[in-house]
């Protein structure tokens, strides 16, 4: 699962097969700052992002979360 750092928050992306199919989903887990480096403090729990689009391959799909991701943080960062 491809990591990214993203200002405070680390932001985890990745592509999931779909079970029983050939498409693939867009997956997403985003952590923030913690005192602690064994710990991270989970602010978006892993789950899947853009739940009504599949991707042709993993690569896409990892992609799209990542896309994702970073359009969350932009929203959470404005409203601040």
């Amino acid at each position: 699962m491809p990591t990214e750092q993203v200002g405070d928050y680390e932001v985890e992306y990745a592509g999931v097969r779909v079970i029983g199919g050939d498409e693939w989903v867009a997956q997403v887990a985003i952590f923030g700052h913690s005192i602690n480096p064994m710990h991270r403090n989970p602010v978006f729990p892993v789950q899947r992002v853009l739940p009504d689009q599949t991707f042709a391959d993993e690569k896409a799909a990892e992609q799209g979360a990542r896309q994702a991701a970073h359009e969350m943080l932009e929203k959470e960062q404005a409203r601040h």
